[in-house]
């Protein structure tokens, strides 16, 4: 019932909470581009286990033209922010935060 959050530190939303997120890189598995990400932003080191959602949609000038959301198990780590992220938390779907990212709130609104 919860969920791992970060709060951005870069336009746009800067303040706002996020799932942990980036782009690939050229040549990049998608999944591992997730666990690379999730370890850069929050410390921990997670599995993918399977695909969530895909959104289509670029929401900013910046932005990727779709987004994938994977569910992941933490495989070790230890919690903190970095990267893009000046938090990391984890929050009960029932109780979340300021959401940055229609994509976000797609997928954890439901």
């Amino acid at each position: 019932s919860r969920v791992l959050l970060v709060r951005r530190v870069n336009e746009p939303f800067r303040g706002m909470w996020t799932l942990p997120a980036g782009f690939v890189n050229g040549g990049e598995d998608p999944a591992e581009a997730a666990e690379r990400e999730c370890l850069e932003e929050t410390g921990l080191s997670v599995r993918v286990k399977r695909v969530l959602d895909v959104v289509p949609g670029r929401e900013h000038k910046r932005g990727a033209d779709f987004i994938i959301v994977y569910l992941a198990e933490i495989i070790s780590g230890e919690m903190f922010p970095a990267d893009d992220a000046d938090a990391v938390e984890w929050f009960e779907r029932s109780n979340l935060p300021p959401l940055a990212f229609r994509a976000t709130q797609q997928v954890l609104l439901k």
